[in-house]
């Protein structure tokens, strides 16, 4: 059986998780969040050039925030590729919003709106444990997964450890341990390319710890808004900043 979220908003109109007693996204800015955490230090939209399909994974869709921020980014970035480049982008999610909720979270950023139209079209009434979407004219392709994310990555298979980027989101650490743990991070590793990245929001030490241990080559970085600290892959700013550090 699926559980949708329990949706609140609080008075600034940010979605709010009753069942983990923490927002979705920064009151500060989400989109501005976003587009620091994870496309800035996944080296994103730079990778978008030279690569017929650039698989995303994530845990915790949310709101579908992150996707629509990587959206329009390949959208800009394709507009000068020589030919498009795809997008894959795989998310999982243990309490999805109802359709009518997530239209209503949507509607709060009208830059988006083309796509959350499209989003929205394709978004089932009845959300199965395994979904698949094709926007973007065959682009873009998100795939839902819906239930505790340490046992549904247990049984993915991608072909070649095809995972371009990891954007490690979700509830924080503190209100929702059961999410971050090594088992999590071990197939996280299993799934990556070998010179695949990750991102996060958190800089909680047995976070930081469990990546390095895991595989990955992941440092503090500069938090966004009011969080000191973040973690993602080391070097990758050096990489890619001049492009994706706008």
């Amino acid at each position: 059986m699926i559980n949708n979220a329990n949706l609140k908003f609080d008075e600034n109109g940010v979605p709010y998780s009753s069942d983990f007693d923490d927002i979705y996204f920064s009151k500060k800015d989400g989109i501005a969040e976003t587009t620091y955490v994870f496309l800035k230090h996944n080296g994103i939209p730079s990778r978008f050039k030279n690569t017929g399909c650039f698989h995303i994974a994530e845990t915790g869709f949310g709101t579908g925030l992150n996707l629509l921020v990587t959206w329009q980014q390949l959208n800009q970035a394709n507009q000068s590729n020589p030919s498009p480049v795809k997008l894959k982008f795989t998310t999982f999610e243990k309490y999805p919003l109802s359709k009518s909720d997530l239209t209503s979270t949507l509607s709060a950023w009208p830059e988006f709106k083309s796509l959350s139209v499209q989003l929205l079209n394709a978004y089932p009434e009845k959300l199965l444990d395994d979904n698949t979407m094709i926007l973007e004219n065959g682009n873009v392709e998100l795939r839902l997964i819906i239930g505790d994310v340490n046992e549904s990555i247990t049984n993915l298979v991608v072909s070649n450890n095809e995972v371009d980027a990891w954007y490690l989101d979700g509830f924080a650490p503190s209100k929702n341990p059961d999410m971050w743990t090594e088992h999590l991070f071990n197939n996280m590793r299993r799934l990556t390319k070998e010179q695949g990245t990750i991102a996060t929001f958190t800089a909680a030490g047995h976070v930081r710890r469990g990546l390095i241990t895991s595989g990955f080559d992941v440092v503090k970085y500069k938090g966004f808004g009011y969080k000191r600290d973040m973690v993602a892959s080391r070097g990758i700013l050096d990489r890619f900043e001049s492009d994706s550090g706008k």
